[in-house]
């Protein structure tokens, strides 16, 4: 369901080539718009992707609870109210997960991720880069990074990283 709404948006709102991106489970999203739309897609950009985010993160009682009562609620480490994790949500992410055989993109991909991710394992974009088909695959480790990416130098990088892809060879 969330797929079909991001690619009926991308259809109504969008002529041409595109590059998508997405941050964090929005790379999740970014990634299964451009397997599906690889006509439109020019090139990805994944800031710390979570392609698999029900892998890390939760708990065996986090899981048995969403099970038992159908969510959770963990503290939001950005401030605000809880995080919500429902049942659906879980199963959504557990069934289309991606990274359980190769992903045949075949468009310039760029990964961005921060050692210093207290949310996304930086390791799961190395990973993430193993398992996508493309000839052209680059992962940049911004070294004192954090989850967000969003410095000035950060934001700097990740426009270069679109440009970068937007570029035909």
């Amino acid at each position: 369901r969330w797929l079909d709404e991001a690619l009926r948006l991308i259809a109504r709102l969008t002529d041409g080539p595109l590059v998508v991106i997405g941050s964090s489970m929005g790379g999740w999203i970014a990634l299964h718009v451009a397997l599906r739309r690889p006509h439109r897609v020019r090139g990805l950009i994944g800031i710390a992707p979570a392609p698999v985010f029900t892998e890390w993160g939760y708990s065996d009682e986090d899981k048995l609870k969403l099970v038992a009562e159908g969510r959770i609620e963990q503290d939001n480490p950005y401030g605000g109210e809880p995080q919500l994790t429902t049942r659906g949500f879980w199963e959504s992410g557990e069934a289309n997960r991606l990274m359980h055989g190769p992903i045949d993109l075949g468009v310039p991909t760029r990964l961005i991720h921060g050692p210093g991710d207290p949310d996304v394992p930086w390791e799961r974009s190395i990973a993430l880069a193993d398992h996508i088909r493309s000839d052209d695959v680059q992962t940049v480790l911004v070294k004192d990074g954090d989850h967000r990416l969003s410095r000035p130098q950060d934001i700097a990088l990740i426009l270069h990283a679109i440009e970068d892809v937007s570029t035909p060879a």
